[in-house]
């Protein structure tokens, strides 16, 4: 006599319930207890099959998970800014997956200190011992106000900055505190000026050079031992550029602006060397690179360049997104 079978059992298997047979509903009093945690499977934790090739994986983790951070200021109190960030771990051969959630929740552990690049070892070195990875990195994204005074009529306004803190830490315990940082400028053509010059000099017609906006994408790498401000990169980039775009502008501002750029044209290689001399004269940094884009009035293309201060084992000077200039 075949045996009936009961409403909890599988009808194809008769071994309890399945997904055939399983309510589909939320309970919203169920509570979970230590003894039902234990019980829940862990695919990380289980030996398994690894898919394709069994090989060593340099980054891996999340990226883009936001909340409000408190940054430090040069001189000030801290300040409240949206951040998104990325955290990474590596993965040797042999192990099949990193329980990425922890990258979150170690993170957070750290969520109502001030930020500056000095946390940023404690940081990584949770990171390691939490998801038992020799190396890690971590970037903090966030807009940076600086307040601005206007170049002749004293109006004044908060200027955004694009910036990073980054934290690198290798198998040997080697920490880079790393700052990104994006300037905005204007660039006037000096062959344009020098032409139009020409043109009035020589045959008495008026002719506007032309000028461009330009951004410089600066990433530096902090001395050991050493502070920079996000309000010192602003103030070396300004020392070198001169020209950076205004925010509150009246009349004699914008005259202002037009001798500015008259008193500081450049071509983009011009560019690149004035930002050397600034951040290679500067101790509190250890090594530089910085990718320029000129985004030309003149021409259909913009007029790029990168460079870096040129240390051994460091950074090279090889940039390929030069589209992420476009400001």
């Amino acid at each position: 006599m075949k045996k009936s079978k009961s409403a909890k059992e599988c009808p194809r298997c008769g071994d309890g319930p399945c997904s055939a047979t399983a309510l589909r509903s939320y309970d919203p009093q169920f509570r979970v207890t230590p003894a039902y945690r234990d019980t829940l499977p862990d695919m990380m934790g289980e030996a398994g099959t690894i898919q394709g090739a069994d090989v060593p994986i340099q980054q891996v983790g999340v990226s883009n998970f936001r909340l409000p951070l408190r940054f430090a200021t040069k001189g000030g109190a801290p300040r409240e800014l949206g951040a998104s960030i990325t955290g990474t771990v590596s993965l040797g051969s042999g192990v099949k997956g990193i329980n990425m959630s922890r990258i979150v929740r170690t993170f957070y552990g750290f969520a109502d200190k001030v930020f500056s690049p000095d946390l940023l070892p404690r940081i990584l070195d949770a990171y390691r011992k939490e998801l038992g990875s020799p190396d890690a990195r971590l970037q903090v994204r966030f807009e940076y106000p600086i307040r601005q005074k206007a170049l002749r009529s004293g109006l004044a306004g908060w200027q955004y900055y694009q910036c990073a803190y980054e934290g690198r830490v290798d198998a040997t315990g080697r920490v880079r505190r790393l700052i990104h940082f994006d300037f905005v400028y204007s660039s006037a053509c000096p062959c344009s000026d020098v032409l139009s010059e020409h043109a009035r000099n020589g045959r008495g017609i008026y002719g506007i050079p032309h000028s461009q906006r330009s951004k410089a994408r600066v990433l530096v790498e902090v001395a050991e031992g050493r502070k920079l401000a996000l309000e010192d990169l602003q103030k070396l980039c300004l020392a070198a550029l001169s020209t950076e775009t205004q925010v509150m502008v009246k009349r004699e501002d914008e005259q202002a602006f037009a001798e500015l750029n008259g008193a500081y044209s450049k071509f983009v290689e011009d560019a690149a060397r004035l930002v050397y001399a600034q951040l290679a004269a500067d101790k509190r940094i250890a090594d530089f690179q910085v990718a320029f884009a000129h985004l030309e009035s003149l021409h259909s293309h913009d007029a790029v360049a990168v460079i870096a201060k040129g240390v051994s084992g460091g950074f090279r000077g090889d940039y390929f997104d030069f589209a992420a200039l476009v400001c």
